[in-house]
């Protein structure tokens, strides 16, 4: 069943629930969001008492806007502890310190930050929201230094969004010790036996030590195969904690130089945000994530990724670091963009007054051709801006 929500849904998951009949519950966000009666709407009230009634039931969404929707409808179940947890980077934390005794953290809240003693902390650390999303208010700090830097962005004032408290939420942060290594984010479910299935698995590219941008995500067939075995054991532990059954779910962990797994976070009942890794491998290889999790399948890579052996498939989020203010753009050139990419499979166009992004690129380029991907990582999108002034 799907649960759809503000702020954002591609055409591609549209089509997806349309070819395939899939049950939408008809929640008035879904519905002004998508305007179409052909699909199989299910009333508020009908789809509140089928989950209810039988667990096997499984719950797709877009967006963790709808955790309030389901806080609201479902009462104080094992579905609404789950996601508690899951969303909160604290709570999560406690749960997996049984996993990881050694892992240092503690919670602040935004006044205390700037009341805190410089030998109250260890550094390198990071600090985010407690409650977050988009990367928002996410700082790496390895000295006093960043430190400074760093405080003088966390202020309420700055950390304002689009996005409801239950998505973000910047009254309280966590700080942890900083994990090394590289970073990747799966999209993958819990099937009825409470096993992990891989769907994607991306590496997360930074442009230096201390970006914490969500530009670059890149997917392979060599990656996936790489770690399948191992994050799909580590993950089910983590499920098994929770006791997590027909659940999607969108996990960030770092990998070090030893294989050794630690976990970021585990975003609840979602994969990728804003549409973007879920719809990567269906727009670039006709491989559905959606509905392999709805008919909880397991993906066959090699049939995937047939002919695309060499091939890398990369979603570019196109955030503004410009430093230009949305209300001083005119206009941005979409066309130049593409002409900087091998082969820009697409480009979702979206209203940067809207959203905090001028939209998304998915690509398919060489394995050997690298630079497009370090050029957008590091670029400042100006050359694509078109100002008013």
């Amino acid at each position: 069943m799907f649960l759809i929500d503000e702020p954002f849904v591609s055409d591609f998951l549209i089509d997806t629930i349309r070819n395939n009949n899939f049950k939408i519950i008809a929640t008035k966000a879904a519905k002004e969001l998508i305007k179409d009666d052909s699909l199989l709407w299910i009333e508020e009230g009908e789809a509140i008492s089928l989950l209810k009634k039988d667990s096997q039931i499984s719950i797709y969404s877009n967006s963790e806007n709808v955790l309030a929707w389901i806080d609201q409808n479902y009462g104080e179940g094992e579905l609404s502890s789950q996601l508690k947890i899951l969303k909160n980077k604290v709570k999560f934390r406690e749960l997996i310190k049984v996993l990881f005794p050694d892992f240092y953290f503690k919670q602040i809240s935004i006044d205390e930050i700037h009341r805190l003693s410089i030998n109250e902390i260890r550094f390198p650390f990071v600090i985010k929201p407690a409650i977050g999303f988009f990367s928002i208010g996410v700082h790496i700090v390895k000295n006093e230094k960043d430190w400074i830097k760093a405080k003088s962005e966390l202020h309420p004032e700055k950390l304002k969004s689009i996005f409801p408290e239950n998505v973000l939420n910047t009254n309280n942060f966590i700080i942890e010790e900083f994990i090394r290594g590289e970073e990747y984010a799966i999209d993958y479910y819990y099937d009825n036996n409470g096993n992990a299935i891989l769907l994607n698995v991306l590496h997360h590219i930074f442009s230096s030590g201390t970006d914490t941008s969500d530009r670059v995500y890149s997917t392979s067939k060599e990656i996936i195969n790489r770690y399948k075995i191992e994050l799909e054991s580590f993950l089910s532990r983590i499920g098994k904690e929770l006791n997590l059954k027909n659940f999607p779910a969108h996990a960030e962990v770092r990998i070090d130089e030893n294989g050794k797994i630690i976990p970021i976070e585990i975003n609840p009942l979602r994969f990728g945000g804003f549409c973007t890794t879920a719809d990567l491998l269906g727009v670039t290889l006709a491989f559905n994530e959606y509905k392999c999790f709805y008919e909880n399948k397991k993906p066959d890579w090699d049939t995937i990724f047939k002919g695309k052996e060499n091939k890398v498939f990369s979603v570019i989020i196109l955030d503004n670091n410009s430093g230009i203010l949305p209300s001083d753009i005119l206009r941005f050139k979409y066309s130049d963009l593409a002409n900087d990419f091998e082969n820009p499979v697409l480009i979702r166009k979206l209203d940067i007054n809207k959203y905090p992004v001028f939209g998304f690129v998915f690509t398919e380029s060489s394995s050997n051709n690298k630079k497009e991907l370090n050029d957008i990582l590091t670029s400042d999108l100006r050359k694509y801006i078109v100002s008013k002034q």
